[in-house]
């Protein structure tokens, strides 16, 4: 791409950081409205740029970058540089060459329950806030509960079978075990893994938080399944609290508008929740979905 297409903040810092630049590639797809892009400097090294867009992304880098700041481990990316300022830039090693499932090759699935288990016996960073003071995360059936009407738009559920199980559902969710002393990913997904040069690693690191351990499986067992993956039962183990939980916040959010132009976040957490609901169904002893 052409470097007048680049902010010129980001261009100037760039300038200032590595000298002559030799080429700019903008990264498109994910989730954020952040922007990012893969620079090879005039000496051929090729770094990852992430950029703040909004008030938003800059708070969720400014937390990223606290995050990697004391948290050297071959499972997150090295941190290369930081810029703050109204809209921060953070610098970190090109993942982009590495494997990005899906698919999920044989084997990778356990590299990453591995992965997990090795960040949450760490020891928290201490800016990390704790999941169970994060009532966003449980609030799903109540949000339900006050307006039905949109999740059954989506067509996944039909008005009996909400009826039916609802209360379930709620109590399920709101006994779920959040407290916990790991540090937490809290954003595990299929665009967030790479595997590169014998490493599996995890990126965007802004949601981080403490608690339960088994909520990062949770939260991302749905999505591994909807790619292929075993259904979430065997990821997790028995949890129907968190499977309860899980499936709410879905059912809470797959039906807003896009968070931003272009996003396709809904989309991903419509086949999230097509997962997730059945899950919570199986593990609660309800009747599946209608």
């Amino acid at each position: 791409m052409g470097a007048d297409t680049v902010p010129v903040h980001v261009r100037e810092w760039a300038a200032r950081e590595f000298g002559p630049v030799s080429s700019w590639r903008r990264v498109e797809g994910g989730y954020s409205a952040a922007t990012r892009f893969v620079v090879t400097t005039g000496a051929g090294r090729s770094v990852f740029v992430k950029a703040a867009s909004d008030e938003m992304t800059a708070g969720w880098l400014r937390r990223e970058h606290e995050t990697l700041s004391g948290f050297s481990a071959p499972f997150a990316p090295a941190l290369l540089g930081w810029s703050d300022g109204p809209l921060p830039l953070l610098v970190l090693e090109d993942l982009s060459a590495g494997e990005w499932p899906p698919p999920w090759r044989a084997g990778l699935v356990g590299e990453v329950v591995g992965l997990l288990a090795e960040l949450h016996a760490r020891r928290a960073p201490a800016h990390l806030p704790r999941l169970v003071d994060d009532r966003d995360v449980a609030d799903g059936w109540e949000v339900v509960s006050a307006d039905p009407e949109p999740l059954l738009g989506l067509g996944i559920v039909d008005r009996d079978w909400l009826a039916d199980s609802l209360d379930v559902l709620r109590a399920a969710a709101a006994a779920a075990p959040l407290d916990g002393g790991s540090p937490l990913h809290c954003d595990v997904r299929s665009d967030n893994v790479v595997h590169l040069d014998g490493r599996t690693v995890l990126i965007d690191w802004d949601r981080c938080a403490v608690g339960n351990p088994l909520f990062d499986l949770a939260f991302w067992a749905p999505s591994l399944h909807v790619e292929g993956g075993p259904e979430p039962e065997r990821v997790v183990g028995r949890a129907p609290e968190l499977a309860s939980l899980v499936a709410g916040f879905f059912a809470a959010r797959a039906w807003r508008p896009p968070p931003h132009p272009g996003s396709t976040v809904r989309e991903l957490q419509v086949a999230q929740l097509r997962s997730a609901l059945p899950w919570a169904a199986r593990e609660l002893g309800l009747a599946p979905p209608r």
